[in-house]
C-alpha cells in the first residue's frame, strides 16, 4: 500500500497498530457461577454485520477453551468457510460486559481514536477477505488466517475525525441498498410462493380444465345443437382415463424389464387416507410411473483433476446442472459404475441428503456421475416424466419427502421411501394441457427471478464499490483538502 496514493493527513498502519489482535482478559476475580454472553460461530451472520449475543453460560464453564471478548470488539472468523463468507461483527452490549464464543474467531480490540466500525468495514470487505484467503494456512476444510499474518495486515487510516465521517458515509449508502435489496429479496419469496401455488393447483387438477371437464362440455354443445368446438368433438369418442394409462405405464414396465432377478410388480398405493381426485384421475407410486431408481454410488470415488464431471447437490440447487464448477473422476471408474448409476438424458435427478427434494431434468447428452446423495428416476416409454418432474417439485410431494426423511442434524430421504411416494396422475392428454400452462407460468418467473438475481449481485457490486472507495479516500469530500487549495 503505498502512502503517495492515499489523501492528505492519511497513514498506512498495520492492524497490530491500531487494534489489539486476541487481546487477553484478566479472570481473576470473576465468580464462576457469573452469567455472560455466548456467541457460537452459527450466531454472527454471513456478511451482514449481524451477532446474536442473547444465549448465556457460566463463567466456570467457558473461562477455558473459548475466546474472550467485550462491547466494542470486533470479531473475525478465521476459519474457511466462515472467513470467506463474511463472518465477522462488532460486539455488542453483552450479559455482565463479558462475552466468550468460538475459538475460531479472531479478536480485534479498536485502540484509542480507532473507530471499531471503521476496522469492521474494512476488513470485511471483499477485497480484504480476498487476499487473506490467499494466505490461510492449513489442510483442506480447516484452512485459517493466522495470527501473525492479521497482526501484519496493513490498512489506510485517515484522522480520528474522517473515520467517523467515512463510516457514516459508508452507512448511508448501504442503508440504500440494504433497503433495495430487501425490496429484491420480497419479490424473490412472492416469485416462490408463486411457483408452489401454481404446482400445486396442477397436481390437484386446478390449473386446466380436466378431461372429464371438457367431456361434458362438449355432451352439452352436442346436446343443444350447438357448433361442435374441440370440447364437443371429444364426446364422441372414448376418453383415456389416469386408470388406463397407469395399466398402460405397468404393461410397458413389465415388458422392458431389465432389472436383476423376476420381475416383480410394484405395490400400489395405499389410498385410504388420500384425499380424493378430480374424475378420472388416479393415485400412482413414483416407481409404478419409472422404470429404474436408484442412487449414486456409496463408495467415495477418487477425484482426478479433470475427466468425468462429478455432480453433487451444489451443482443442482438452482434446478439446472450445473457444469461450471465441478469436481472430476476418472473415466475407468466411471465405466465401473452400473449402467443404472450413470445418468442418461430424460432422467430426473432428485436430492436425498440436506437440502432433499429438488427434481431435476437430465437434459443433456454428456457423461457424469453423481454422488450418492442423489436419485436417479430412468423412465421407459410410457413413463410422463414432464408431468412427474413438476409434480415431484411441488410442496404436496416435498411434505411427503419430509415426512418419510430420517436423521436429525442431515435429514436423508430413503430411497425405499421415494420409491413408494404417492403421485395424483391425470390422463395423458390433460398432462399436456398442464405442462404446458406450468411452463407458460413459470417461464414468466424465470424472467424476474433473472432480474432479480442480476439486480441482487449488481447491489453487491455497489456495495464493495462504496466500500473501495471509502478506504482510498474517495467516498467523502475532505475538510483538509479544501484548506489546503484555499
Amino acid at each position: 500500500m503505498d502512502n503517495k496514493q492515499l489523501p492528505v493527513g492519511w497513514t498506512v498502519s498495520t492492524i497490530e497498530d491500531i487494534a489489539d489482535v486476541n487481546p487477553r482478559i484478566n479472570k481473576a476475580g470473576i465468580s464462576d457461577a457469573l452469567n455472560v454472553s455466548f456467541v457460537p460461530m452459527p450466531a454472527v451472520g454471513a456478511a451482514d454485520g449481524s451477532i446474536d449475543v442473547s444465549g448465556e453460560r457460566l463463567f466456570g464453564e467457558v473461562k477455558k477453551g473459548f475466546t474472550p471478548f467485550q462491547e466494542g470488539d470486533v470479531l473475525f472468523a478465521k476459519i474457511t468457510p466462515c472467513m470467506e463468507n463474511g463472518k465477522m461483527a462488532i460486539v455488542p452490549k453483552l450479559k455482565n460486559d463479558l462475552g466468550f464464543g468460538s475459538t475460531e474467531f479472531h479478536v480485534l480490540r479498536p485502540r484509542e481514536g480507532i473507530d471499531a466500525r471503521y476496522i469492521y468495514y474494512y476488513v470485511s470487505s471483499k477485497n480484504f477477505r480476498g487476499e487473506a484467503e490467499r494466505y490461510m494456512t492449513g489442510a483442506v476444510g480447516q484452512r485459517r488466517v493466522t495470527t501473525p499474518y492479521l497482526k501484519e495486515c496493513e490498512i489506510p487510516l485517515p484522522p480520528p475525525e474522517q473515520q467517523k465521517r467515512i463510516v457514516a458515509e459508508i452507512e448511508k449508502q448501504f442503508s440504500r441498498l440494504d433497503e433495495a435489496v430487501t425490496n429484491l429479496k420480497r419479490v424473490k419469496a412472492n416469485l416462490k410462493r408463486y411457483k408452489a401455488a401454481v404446482l400445486k393447483a396442477a397436481v390437484e387438477g386446478r390449473l386446466v380444465e380436466t378431461e372429464a371437464e371438457l367431456a361434458a362440455q362438449g355432451r352439452a354443445s352436442a346436446a343443444e345443437g350447438r357448433t361442435p368446438g374441440a370440447a364437443a368433438r371429444r364426446q364422441g369418442r372414448d376418453l383415456e382415463t389416469g386408470e388406463h394409462l397407469l395399466q398402460r405405464i405397468l404393461e410397458t414396465r413389465r415388458s422392458q424389464w431389465q432389472g436383476k432377478g423376476k420381475y416383480k410388480e410394484p405395490a400400489p398405493p395405499d389410498t385410504s387416507d388420500l384425499p380424493e381426485l378430480p374424475e378420472g384421475w388416479v393415485w400412482a407410486t413414483v416407481e409404478q410411473l419409472i422404470a429404474h431408481l436408484t442412487d449414486g454410488d456409496h463408495q467415495p470415488p477418487p477425484q482426478t483433476d479433470q475427466g468425468i464431471p462429478f455432480i453433487v447437490i451444489g451443482n443442482v440447487r438452482s434446478g439446472k446442472i450445473d457444469f461450471s464448477n465441478t469436481r472430476h473422476v476418472a473415466e475407468d471408474y466411471y465405466q465401473s459404475l452400473d449402467p443404472n448409476r450413470q445418468p442418461k438424458q430424460g432422467d430426473l435427478l432428485y436430492t436425498l441428503v440436506g437440502s432433499y427434494g429438488i427434481p431435476v431434468r437430465v437434459t443433456t447428452e454428456k457423461r457424469f456421475s453423481i454422488q450418492r446423495h442423489m436419485a436417479i428416476l430412468r423412465p421407459h416409454e410410457n413413463s410422463p416424466m414432464d408431468y412427474l418432474t413438476f409434480a415431484m417439485a411441488s410442496n404436496y410431494v416435498f411434505r411427503q419427502a419430509t415426512a418419510i426423511a430420517t436423521g436429525t442434524a442431515q435429514k436423508t430421504v430413503p430411497l425405499a421411501g421415494l420409491r413408494q411416494i404417492v403421485i395424483p396422475l391425470p390422463p395423458l392428454a390433460e398432462q399436456h394441457r398442464i405442462v404446458a400452462e406450468v411452463d407458460r407460468r413459470l417461464s414468466l418467473t424465470r424472467e424476474i427471478e433473472a432480474q432479480v438475481e442480476a439486480n441482487l449481485k449488481r447491489a453487491e457490486r455497489l456495495r464493495q464499490s462504496i466500500l473501495s472507495k471509502a478506504f482510498s479516500g474517495q467516498l467523502i469530500l475532505r475538510n483538509t483538502d479544501k484548506k489546503e487549495k484555499v
